[in-house]
């Protein structure tokens, strides 16, 4: 049993929250922290109606050390589950060192001023955290997160070498909005509007955002959908952690009408990340288009469908070629009647939640820093099983990608 602290109270926050609340076992005193405590009193009503716990609630800026460091003495957590935004994954981790804490977050840090995902400003964080015995679990969501473990699990059962890897992420749910993102709308906008990079020949290749397409059909009729290959950060981890890999990839379905908003938005500056002046202010173009889009949270009670998130990995075993899937399936609506949430945010949240166990049972324990692939991939994915996010295998598929 152990008390934590969640930092963050958007849509992920709010699943991480209920998720930890049904595991009284393990998470036996939560505080959910915020900028805006209010946001975390509504989750914690929430959470009081569902699953019938009382959490705490708590104001902080995420963005302070000090302030950071102040609360952690305070609460005295086990460990910090940081669903804040990705700008202050170093300010956390910074707090977390200076209080003698353990840490997870579900995405790796980039900086403010650049759209740019890469691990090695938290990469450099190792020898901290080892010399002071303190484990930072990085990328506990479903992409990074489930698909590390997911690659680890098929490496470490169904392959000798793994050689080429695809990730697919597809969201099948409407919401009946012309044009709104599923997650945070500036990080969602900086990703898919970033130049694309994947794995060949021993190097990341780039090419322009999006620009390579194709249509997959789901399983289990889930529909068809077209794919759409951009950078993602778990294929920096996944190829330095698999260094058999040949080629690796990440693939996102994408709406038409999805597509021509953001490309009118880009068109005309609005996912600009640059500060701009007007009426004598600075405001940052895609910061202010996040102020007038939906609220990611607010999406759950419209959103219907399925979403398709899963792994393709071909290799070897026993000296022949071989292709297998692991993959989940979630319905948006269930997800809204468990935790009052979308399938987004939900199949971020959850994995957050299960490698928060993971580190509090001591399944995963190690002084350092990790991505999740580094871990062993069996008990995460029969808690995946236990917790709301049943996967499936199939080996051999009939589907090839490009």
């Amino acid at each position: 049993m152990a008390k934590v602290l969640i930092i963050g109270a958007g849509g992920v926050g709010g699943v991480v929250a209920h998720k930890c609340a049904q595991v009284a076992s393990v998470f036996s005193d939560i505080t959910l922290a915020s900028r805006t405590e209010s946001k975390c009193k509504l989750i914690a009503k929430q959470i009081e109606e569902k699953q019938g716990r009382s959490i705490k609630t708590a104001q902080v800026n995420a963005d302070n050390v000090p302030e950071l460091a102040a609360l952690i003495r305070k609460i005295q957590p086990e460990l910090v589950i940081n669903v804040a935004l990705p700008y202050q994954d170093l300010t956390i981790m910074d707090a977390c060192l200076e209080t003698g804490v353990n840490y997870l977050d579900t995405a790796n840090y980039e900086p403010l001023d650049t759209a740019k995902f890469e691990y090695k400003w938290q990469w450099a964080y190792q020898e901290k955290f080892q010399k002071a015995g303190l484990m930072a679990l990085l990328g506990s969501g479903f992409d990074p997160g489930a698909t590390n473990v997911f690659t680890a699990y098929l490496k470490k059962h169904y392959f000798d070498e793994i050689q080429q890897l695809d990730i697919i992420d597809v969201n099948g749910g409407s919401h009946g909005y012309p044009f709104a993102t599923n997650f945070n709308p500036e990080i969602n906008i900086r990703e898919v509007t970033a130049d694309c990079r994947h794995w060949e020949g021993g190097e990341f290749i780039t090419t322009p955002p999006m620009s390579l397409k194709q249509s997959f059909t789901c399983t289990e009729g889930v529909g068809t959908y077209n794919l759409y290959r951009l950078y993602h950060e778990e294929l920096e981890s996944l190829v330095k952690h698999f260094p058999t890999l040949k080629k690796a990839q990440f693939w996102m379905s994408f709406g038409e009408s999805y597509l021509k908003h953001l490309e009118v938005l880009g068109n005309v500056g609005m996912t600009r990340i640059d500060p701009v002046e007007f009426q004598g202010q600075q405001i940052v173009p895609i910061q202010f288009l996040k102020a007038l889009l939906p609220d990611p949270a607010s999406l759950g009670p419209r959103t219907k469908g399925k979403t398709w998130i899963g792994c393709h990995v071909t290799g070897l075993k026993d000296g022949k070629q071989r292709k297998v899937v692991v993959y989940n399936i979630c319905d948006h609506q269930e997800c809204y009647r468990e935790v009052l949430s979308q399938a987004i945010s939900y199949t971020t949240g959850v994995p957050a939640m299960i490698g928060a166990k993971m580190m509090l049972e001591g399944k995963w324990k190690a002084a350092g820093v990790w991505n999740m692939e580094q871990m062993d991939p069996d008990p995460f994915m029969a808690d995946m099983n236990l917790h709301g996010l049943p996967w499936t295998v199939i080996e051999e598929p009939g589907f090839n990608l490009v």
